[in-house]
């Protein structure tokens, strides 16, 4: 009845924790150990399943005929993470076996075969990542591998010692694995660096001011997609399909496109400063192909403008005037372009329909229309109907 009032209290508890893995029921460790009387036996669990983060195990010594009558795998099915069995005391209570015999043992716990063995043989305890002193007849602990080195191996050796001088024991041994679930796939945090670490090497991500979120980004795409194991398979050119694939989704998702866009938009703006026209359009170009804004257009625009590229500077900026209409500066470049082009009409057409008009909050459609015209002059760029459109603007 205590037991069933304590379970009760803590139910809730478990109900309401939200897991982030598994009890591995189908790789726990379950043997009925016989140990002679004044005899120390070493026994190791089964292997423990990758990702394994804690494991529960329970040990109770039997009387003769003397059965469990719970296995500890069935009393946690009904506990959803093992935060809940160290909430508090009534978790272990909970979790120890309701029957004992009256017989003892003290026991330790060991990460390696050969400290086992020691134990075995000498009755060495220093070794033991975990050691019980004191003699008990029956027990329960969790054990983590944050707080504990019993884990870093995949097999933990369990050593026991009897307490009885004329009989041999009966000792019944029970160890449970949790397992989390992101690290089951095998991907532990070096692992995880590593790849974030060659993502960092790619050439997109050098571009990038910033290359965390996007690299985070990629690992968590191999990650989802590839058990570490069957990562280490692939053949040198499907990781770099891998890699890739993962780039050009992340591109978008982690807002890495829009930061090297504005990066390259700000190098376009140094390189025209600089009068450096074609390479501000080897830049332009991969912001307009990819994710253009209105502006874009006018700027490659201009730049084919001034390197007398004027069918590319027209396809461009009617591109531009599509994508909006009210940017007047795309607009008057155009106007440029059809004059340049000989569409006198065209050209006239849209100097007069925009001339009373700011294409800034601060210049004029005039003024900006007389400062390219003495650019293009001062750069070899010539047309008769200069002067005719100069005389119509004022």
């Amino acid at each position: 009845m205590k037991i069933n009032f304590l379970w009760l209290l803590i139910f809730p508890l478990f109900v309401l924790v939200q897991s982030d893995g598994y009890w591995d029921k189908a790789r726990s460790t379950s043997r009925l150990i016989t140990v002679s009387a004044r005899d120390r036996i070493v026994v190791p669990t089964e292997e423990l399943p990758v990702g394994t983060t804690e494991i529960v195990f329970r040990i109770t010594l039997l009387d003769e005929n003397q059965k469990l009558s719970s296995s500890l795998v069935s009393l946690l099915k009904a506990i959803p993470d093992p935060t809940g069995i160290s909430a508090g005391s009534a978790g272990a209570v909970f979790l120890l076996s309701k029957i004992s015999g009256d017989d003892q043992c003290r026991y330790g716990l060991f990460s390696s075969s050969e400290a086992a063995l020691a134990y075995q043989k000498e009755g060495t305890t220093e070794p033991a990542c975990f050691y019980q002193s004191e003699p008990i007849n029956k027990d329960a602990r969790r054990l983590s591998l944050e707080s504990s080195a019993c884990l870093k191996n995949k097999v933990i050796w369990f050593g026991f010692e009897s307490k009885n001088w004329i009989l041999k024991q009966r000792i019944a041994l029970e160890v449970v694995p949790w397992v989390d679930y992101k690290l089951s796939r095998g991907w532990t945090p070096d692992k995880r660096k590593s790849v974030i670490d060659i993502c960092k090497t790619t050439d997109l991500s050098q571009k990038l001011p910033d290359a965390d979120d996007y690299c985070v980004c990629v690992s968590n795409k191999i990650q989802k997609q590839y058990k570490y194991s069957e990562y280490q398979k692939l053949l040198a050119a499907e990781k770099t399909k891998a890699f890739r694939d993962a780039g050009l989704a992340c591109y978008k998702e982690s807002g890495a496109a829009v930061v090297l866009f504005d990066k390259q938009r700000a190098q376009a703006e140094a390189f025209i400063a600089k009068a450096q026209y074609g390479e501000a359009i080897k830049v332009l170009l991969p912001v307009v192909n990819e994710a253009p804004r209105s502006s874009d257009f006018g700027q490659l625009g201009l730049c084919y403008l001034f390197t007398k590229q004027y069918d590319k500077a027209l396809k461009y900026l009617e591109a531009g005037q599509k994508a909006d209409p009210t940017d007047l500066l795309t607009q008057l470049r155009l106007s440029h372009v059809y004059l340049l082009k000989d569409h006198y009409s065209d050209a006239k057409a849209l100097y007069k329909k925009f001339r009373s008009q700011n294409v800034t909050d601060t210049t004029s459609w005039a003024q900006q229309a007389q400062t390219d015209i003495k650019t293009f002059e001062k750069m070899g760029i010539h047309h008769p109907d200069f002067e005719r459109i100069l005389k119509q603007l004022e």
